[in-house]
C-alpha cells in the first residue's frame, strides 16, 4: 500500500511538471534564433498549436518600429493569405544610395489552419540588419478558431526566469572575419615564390599534358621502326 502511495505521488508530481512546463516550450519563436549585425537572414516563424480542442488560423508579426528594416519579404506559405503593413519613416534611411520613406511594421498570415499537435513555419527574408543592437523583439499575437487570442510579447530580460508568454527574439552577433583561403588568395606573390593562382595550374597542366603526348608518340613511333626492323632481319635471313 505505501508502495502504491509513492508510485502515485510520483506520477502526479510528473503530470504536476509537464503541466507548468509546457507552455515554456510551444511558444512562437523565431528560427534561427541569431543573425549577423548589417546583413541579411531568412527567419522562420514557427508556430506551435497549443490547444486540444481548437486551431490556430492566423499569426501577426510586428516588427520593432526603433529597428526599421528596408527589405521585408515573407514566403508564400501554401493555404494562407499574407498580409504586408507598412509606416512611414520619421527619418528616412538610404540603402544603396536608394532613399526609404517607409518600413514594414506588421506582417499576418491568416486563412490557413494549424491543427492541434501540429506547427507550422512562416519564412521572411529580411534585411539590413541593425548594426548597433544586440537583438530585436518581435511581438506576436496568435489567434486560435475560437477565437482566443494569445500575446506573446513579453520581453525575456537577462538573469531573470523565462516570461509566461515571451515574444520571439532574434539575437544579434559580430559579422564574421573573412575566412583564411580568402586572405591567401589575395596575397601578393613573393620573390622565388609565385602566387598560385587558377591560371598558372591550369598552365601546369597544360604543360604536363603535352609533354605525356609528346613521349606516348616518340614511344609509337619507337616500336614501329622496332618491328619494321624485325621485320627486315627475318627477310634477310630467309
Amino acid at each position: 500500500m505505501k508502495t502504491s502511495r509513492v508510485s502515485l505521488a510520483a506520477a502526479l508530481a510528473a503530470g504536476a511538471v509537464l503541466v507548468l512546463s509546457g507552455p515554456a516550450f510551444a511558444h512562437v519563436s523565431v528560427q534561427p534564433g541569431e543573425a549577423e549585425k548589417g546583413g541579411y537572414a531568412t527567419l522562420n516563424f514557427k508556430v506551435p498549436n497549443e490547444r486540444d480542442n481548437a486551431s490556430t488560423t492566423q499569426l501577426e508579426v510586428n516588427f520593432p518600429a526603433d529597428q526599421p528594416l528596408t527589405s521585408v519579404m515573407p514566403q508564400d506559405v501554401p493555404g494562407w493569405t499574407v498580409t504586408v503593413e507598412k509606416t512611414k519613416l520619421d527619418k528616412p534611411l538610404t540603402v544603396h544610395g536608394k532613399q526609404i520613406n517607409e518600413a514594414v511594421t506588421k506582417v499576418t498570415w491568416s486563412g490557413g489552419k494549424i491543427e492541434p499537435g501540429k506547427f507550422q513555419q512562416f519564412p521572411v527574408s529580411v534585411g539590413k540588419l541593425p548594426e548597433n543592437a544586440d537583438r530585436m523583439v518581435f511581438k506576436a499575437l496568435q489567434t486560435y478558431d475560437n477565437n482566443e487570442v494569445v500575446r506573446w510579447i513579453e520581453e525575456p530580460k537577462a538573469g531573470a526566469a523565462e516570461p509566461q508568454t515571451p515574444a520571439p527574439v532574434l539575437k544579434l552577433t559580430a559579422a564574421k572575419a573573412a575566412d583564411a583561403h580568402h586572405d591567401d588568395a589575395k596575397k601578393p606573390a613573393v620573390a622565388g615564390h609565385p602566387a598560385q593562382d587558377g591560371h598558372t595550374e591550369a598552365a601546369a597542366g597544360s604543360g604536363s599534358d603535352t609533354t605525356a603526348r609528346a613521349l606516348g608518340v616518340a614511344g609509337i613511333v619507337i616500336g614501329l621502326a622496332g618491328v619494321a626492323f624485325g621485320v627486315s632481319s627475318r627477310r634477310r635471313a630467309s
